[in-house]
Parts: structure tokens; C-alpha cells; sequence
């Protein structure tokens, strides 16, 4: 009746840097394959817990349809959603899904930023924003925290984002950032069959008059931008990247990646209008990698592949 999608481990929380490599497998994924009521679906699929242990699940908000928390036990599930049943904290419930803590020391907090979220305020928003989240849930547990922002993932863009707890933690990790970040690796679908199958684009982005970044060989007009990639599944419609930032520019590889011929799935800015079964730009932030600013130690903070991404290629 239902496809468990995705394996868990065993819990361990708030891992020691001794083991410094984060990521959010800790969870268990169901694709619903009958429609019915939640908690029918979650007594039959989790039927070594109690219907009293599932309710607290619920009333817990441990439980997310498509991404969304839901705490209703009659709440009406459809075929191919997707029902995860979650072991780390959720922060709160946003507009676009569920904020969910990947990893938190006394140094920073490491979220899995859904699509549609902005890292931070703009002129339009200042509140549903993640680092209003994740300052909301700081000050909960102590009201004199204050939280720092790091980096930026652009709103339609998923994945890895951390916030740092200290204002010497943020600058000491900024203040050379291409230095102390060792690893930034995205996931990426894009339209049609990329050939070859791996490869590095090497150019310089400069930004035309329209705010459009675009590239150019001429190092003196732009920066430069390494984008390295592989091809991890592909289909006659779209294929499944692996991408390795080597430098980190504005737009970097949906420009690259466009402008090969191959734009982003959902990419309105740099791609074209062509049919899009995830209802989102497919790009996710997979691994952060970073020497931790007091240990000197290398973290590795990491997702998995969003359920919606793998479903194109089955």
C-alpha cells in the first residue's frame, strides 16, 4: 500500500565536531500510494508505534505533507504525496513548508531552506523570511541570543543555509570565505540531455544593464566563474547535475548552465518556458563544507536529494 522512499539511522543528537559531518537522513519519507485519512496512513505505516505515540507526532508537528507540517489526524491525504515523518526539530511553519534544524552547536544553527524562502528581508518582506525563523527560535530558547547571517541561498533556491550564533563566528568565517569553505555542492535539473556528461564552464559574469548576469572571456569586464559539473541520471526531457562550486558569483550556474543550452527547470530569469512538473526552480544546496573558524576542524553539513528531484527519473 505505501513505498517507504528513503532509509533512516539511528537518532544522535547534537553530534560532537569529532564527527564533524551533518545532514538530514534522519527522517523517513513515504510516498502515499491510497488515498485516506493521515493517521490511517501512519498506523499502517508505522505500525511498531502506538496510535497515542503517532498523536504525539502529530501534536508535535513532526509529521510534513509535501513539506508541510501538519498536526490534523483526519487531514486528507492524495496519491503520490509524499509523508515524512520527521526526528529533528521543526522550527515553525512557513508559507512555503517547514524550516527544519540540520545541525545546532553553540556555534551555529544549519537549516534545510525550502524553495520559495527568503534567506533574509527584502523591500517586500521582513517577516516569512529564514532568518526571521531561525532568530525566533533562538530567542525562545534564550531571549538575550542573537543571530547572524552567513550566507545567502536566493529564494527559489533549496537547501543547506547557516546561521551563525556569534558575531565573532560570522566574521572569522566571512572574513576570507573562499579560503574557509572547502566544498559547496549543488543539485540541479535542467532541461534536456547535458553533453559531454561532465565538465568544467570557465568564464567571467558581468552584470548587463537589465540586472541580468551574463558571461564574457574578458577578464578585465567581469568575474571570474568556475562552475564544475557531472551528470547523474538523465531522461529525453532533463537531466540530473551534480554541480561543484569553484567560485560562488551571483546566478552562477543557471547563467552557466543556460547558456550551455541546458537552463534550470523553472528558471524564469535565465531558462525558457517549458513544461515544469516540480512547480519549483530545480536547484537544491546539498553539501556545505567549511574549517570551522575555532576548531579549524572541517564540517560538512549535507541533504539529501529532494523526493521531487529523484521522482523525474524513475
Amino acid at each position: 500500500m505505501y513505498q517507504k522512499s528513503t532509509t533512516s539511522r539511528s537518532k544522535k543528537e547534537r553530534p560532537k565536531y569529532s564527527k564533524p559531518a551533518y545532514h538530514d537522513k534522519w527522517d523517513q519519507e513515504y510516498v502515499v500510494k491510497k488515498a485516506g485519512p493521515l493517521l490511517e496512513f501512519l498506523i499502517a505505516t508505522i505500525p511498531h508505534q502506538s496510535r497515542n505515540n503517532i498523536k504525539h507526532l502529530l501534536s508535535n508537528k513532526k509529521i510534513l505533507v509535501d513539506g508541510v507540517s501538519v498536526s490534523q489526524f483526519d487531514y486528507p491525504l492524495h496519491m503520490k504525496q509524499v509523508v515524512r515523518i520527521s526526528k529533528t526539530p521543526i522550527i515553525q511553519e512557513s508559507m512555503k513548508g517547514s524550516l527544519k534544524i540540520i545541525y545546532e552547536d553553540d556555534d551555529f544553527i544549519a537549516i534545510n531552506k525550502p524553495a520559495g524562502l527568503l534567506s533574509i528581508a527584502s523591500d517586500r518582506e521582513d517577516r516569512n523570511t529564514a532568518y526571521r525563523m531561525v532568530s525566533d527560535y533562538a530567542r525562545q530558547l534564550d531571549k538575550k541570543s542573537h543571530i547572524y547571517t552567513v550566507h545567502r541561498l536566493d529564494k527559489e533556491t533549496s537547501g543547506v543555509l547557516i546561521f551563525s550564533k556569534s558575531l565573532k563566528f560570522k566574521d572569522m568565517l566571512q572574513e576570507d570565505w573562499n579560503k574557509n569553505v572547502t566544498l559547496r555542492e549543488y543539485i540541479a535539473i535542467v532541461v534536456g540531455e547535458m553533453k559531454p556528461s561532465s565538465g568544467t564552464i570557465h568564464t567571467w559574469l558581468k552584470q548587463n544593464n537589465a540586472q541580468l548576469m551574463y558571461s564574457t572571456t574578458n577578464k578585465k569586464l567581469g568575474q571570474e566563474a568556475i562552475t564544475e559539473y557531472k551528470v547523474l541520471k538523465t531522461n529525453r526531457d532533463y537531466s540530473l547535475v551534480e554541480v561543484k562550486l569553484h567560485t560562488g558569483r551571483k546566478n552562477q550556474i543557471r547563467v552557466h548552465f543556460s547558456e550551455k543550452g541546458n537552463p534550470v527547470i523553472g528558471d524564469d530569469k535565465y531558462g525558457e518556458k517549458v513544461p515544469n512538473p516540480l512547480k519549483r526552480l530545480g536547484l537544491h544546496a546539498s553539501k556545505l563544507e567549511f574549517i570551522h573558524p575555532f576548531t579549524k576542524k572541517k564540517i560538512l553539513i549535507k541533504t539529501s536529494i529532494p523526493l521531487s528531484f529523484n521522482r523525474l527519473f524513475r
